[in-house]
């Protein structure tokens, strides 16, 4: 995962060590891990974007809202060992992962339709063509969209416990309080670049309007991306 690269560059390097701080054992090289994290492209941050930018500011922020739910369950099964448990039961991680794919694949198959329908219709309005999105449901609560694509993926335990472990002291007598310092890090480096992308999302989405076949090709993209996420989550094992 990003963040053993990370830490393992950092470690290469002989970085020197931050002072122990309630059990974190290098907030400074967990931040870089963080920003490098957060900013990597992924279904949620995607699903955000797309969100604001067919909806609005405020539909981006339910979607948000999702994702940053998502997180903080991912990161509290990761800290109380779910991980293990879906090392003891690889049909279940099977169940979830083909779940997420299926999902995942959905939604990019609905973007798809959205844009095949702006290709094959230039002319009508974005808010004629926003009805055509499928499937319905997901505009309307994008929040809990949001909030499957993130519990949907098995893989993402397995990446919250690799990153978050090397950073706890092993010696320190909180280690709930470790993982909620670190959550809580990620959280807020999370909700800054998805406020990023929200705005930047409708910022872009005003522009795109009067070139309906360009915009028609984004939301094709989008979609392939969603259709792509789905084929690796599907292709994903527990090593």
């Amino acid at each position: 995962m990003a963040g053993l690269t990370v830490c393992q560059i950092a470690n290469h390097a002989d970085a020197p060590k931050e002072v122990n701080l309630y059990g974190i054992t290098d907030l400074v090289t967990f931040v870089l891990g963080t920003i490098f994290v957060v900013l990597l492209p992924g279904p949620n941050t995607m699903f955000v974007l797309t969100t604001a930018s067919i909806d609005g500011v405020g539909a981006g922020y339910r979607a948000a809202a999702g994702v940053f739910l998502g997180d903080l369950v991912l990161m509290a099964l990761a800290a109380t060992g779910a991980a293990s448990v879906l090392y003891a039961n690889p049909s279940l991680f099977m169940g979830l992962k083909y779940a997420g794919a299926a999902y995942l694949a959905w939604i990019g198959l609905g973007l798809l339709k959205l844009a095949w329908y702006h290709w094959r219709n230039p002319l009508t309005t974005v808010a004629t063509s926003n009805e055509t999105l499928a499937p319905r449901d997901k505009r309307r609560h994008p929040m809990r969209s949001a909030l499957m694509i993130s519990l949907l993926n098995p893989k993402a335990i397995f990446f919250f416990i690799s990153f978050f472990i090397q950073f706890v002291d092993p010696n320190y007598a909180y280690p709930a309080l470790t993982f909620l310092l670190l959550g809580i890090v990620v959280q807020i480096f999370s909700m800054l670049y998805l406020t990023c992308l929200i705005f930047g999302g409708v910022r872009l989405a005003s522009k795109m309007r009067a070139h309906p076949r360009l915009s028609a090709l984004g939301s094709g993209a989008v979609g392939g991306l969603f259709v792509a996420f789905g084929v690796k989550l599907a292709d994903a094992t527990l090593k």
